[in-house]
């Protein structure tokens, strides 16, 4: 948990525990998260759906080979590590039913930190208004179960193209896997593709990839940076010349090299590309994270802070994309990932300059997504977009307002940067070639507009 969330640490000794029960206050687990080595989950994974279950059966050989142990039928005296449900098959919301009789009974035998993953598909691609409601109503249900969930449970939805069940299979070992601790009541859409193949090394599934990280001297950039290292990236380490000395110190911790730059700079996207292919042969996942706020109601806001706020978090990206996103930028296959905010989903109450930028960023990921020569040459873009996230930043917040923002989500706790760092390196494996044009809230399912 948080060193500096002392209500998490209260409510999990004795007379805090009971405390919180008799006022019914939040009662936060510390949540499991991933280390080399663990296992996907902790528990047999139930499975079942409706009618024959065309995602279940294309991906049951992968799951198990993850080492998930899969029932069809809640066991008695073990606790659930998670459930998928299939859903593919729904074609009236009267098929609904078959969610709720595999959920319900499973929803009771759950364990601490357990998964609900359902599968459906796009109600966008729908061949019946019928068949388009059944599929729209999975995502209210998911998020609803959400948030009934305690002990540090999550659920999640994908929906994947017809034909490509599959493909499905790295994005729902995410979000059964610790992996995805603090990404709570999401839908990932996977798109047309095949089956990935397996990496050599499970533990490093980024060995050989050439990753760069803008903003990694600090917070969530250097946890951004520490976690592709560890699955294996050489990563590219970026920042202002002021914090030269800590983006050093992060680039030496991962073995990467440092870059000092000023990411609104007219050839800060060709510096990049140059320094990733002269020191490391190219270039494979740019992730733009750099980012600043100036806070001020807007009608105290002047032109300078609204255009800082812009230039760093919003037009820098376009214009070192003309470099980073050209022939010789990204290679064949190519991942980018943005960091947006829940503010650019929800807004917020004096940062109307940041929110405009970060939902700014969320429009950059529909346009690169939907643009056909990426496509062609395999680049996927994402984003991710953070909640309360326990950061030197956040713990300099106001007390009231600090609590507030740690409990008002579903998992009633702040989450930490390496979160934003693990859905950040799951975008960028080489198994995610169908996952493009989405956004995920690293949230803990915020109540405020997530």
């Amino acid at each position: 948990m948080p060193r500096s969330d002392g209500y998490t640490s209260f409510v999990g000794t004795g007379f805090g525990k009971k405390l919180a029960t008799t006022l019914g206050l939040p009662q936060p687990v510390p949540l499991r998260r991933y280390a080399p080595g663990r296992p996907l989950v902790d528990g047999p994974v139930l499975v079942g759906g409706h009618g024959g279950t065309p995602a279940l059966a294309a991906l049951r050989e992968g799951l198990t080979a993850a080492g998930a142990s899969l029932v069809d039928q809640v066991p008695d005296g073990t606790r659930l590590g998670g459930v998928v449900v299939d859903l593919t098959a729904a074609e009236t919301p009267a098929d609904l039913e078959s969610l709720r009789a595999t959920l319900a009974p499973a929803l009771k035998r759950l364990g601490r930190c357990a998964r609900v993953v359902v599968v459906g598909r796009d109600p966008g691609r729908a061949g019946s208004v019928a068949q388009r409601a059944a599929r729209r109503a999975l995502e209210g249900i998911t998020r609803s179960v959400g948030k009934e969930l305690r002990s540090g449970a999550t659920a999640n939805l994908v929906l994947v193209a017809d034909g490509s069940e599959a493909a499905a299979l790295g994005t729902v070992l995410f979000l059964l896997s610790a992996r995805s601790a603090y990404v709570d009541g999401q839908v990932l859409r996977v798109g047309e593709g095949e089956a990935p193949a397996a990496p050599a090394d499970a533990d490093r599934p980024l060995a050989g990839k050439v990753a760069v990280v803008t903003g990694a001297a600090r917070g969530i950039g250097a946890d951004i940076a520490r976690t592709l290292h560890r699955d294996g990236a050489t990563v590219v380490c970026v920042d202002v010349p002021a914090a030269g000395g800590a983006l050093a110190a992060v680039a030496n911790e991962v073995g990467g090299t440092a870059l000092q730059l000023d990411v609104t700079a007219a050839d800060a996207g060709a510096r990049i590309a140059e320094h990733a292919r002269t020191r490391h042969g190219g270039l494979d996942l740019v992730v733009h994270n750099a980012g600043i706020t100036r806070d001020k109601l807007l009608a105290n806001t002047d032109a300078d802070r609204w255009d800082s706020v812009l230039r760093v978090n919003l037009l820098s990206i376009l214009s070192m994309n003309e470099a980073l996103l050209a022939k010789d930028g990204l290679r064949q296959g190519g991942r980018v990932v943005l960091v947006s905010s829940i503010a650019g989903i929800a807004g917020n109450r004096g940062q109307s300059n940041y929110a405009a930028s970060k939902a700014g960023v969320i429009g950059l990921v529909d346009g690169y997504a939907a643009d056909r020569g990426l496509r062609r040459r395999g680049i996927t873009v994402n984003a991710v977009a953070p909640g309360f996230i326990e950061t030197e930043m956040t713990a300099r917040i106001p007390l009231a307002t600090r609590e507030l923002g740690r409990r008002l989500n579903s998992l009633a706790q702040g989450g930490l940067p390496v979160d934003v760092a693990e859905t950040i390196a799951f975008f960028a494996a080489d198994g995610q070639a169908a996952v493009s044009g989405n956004v995920v809230r690293v949230c803990g399912q915020s109540l405020l507009g997530a």
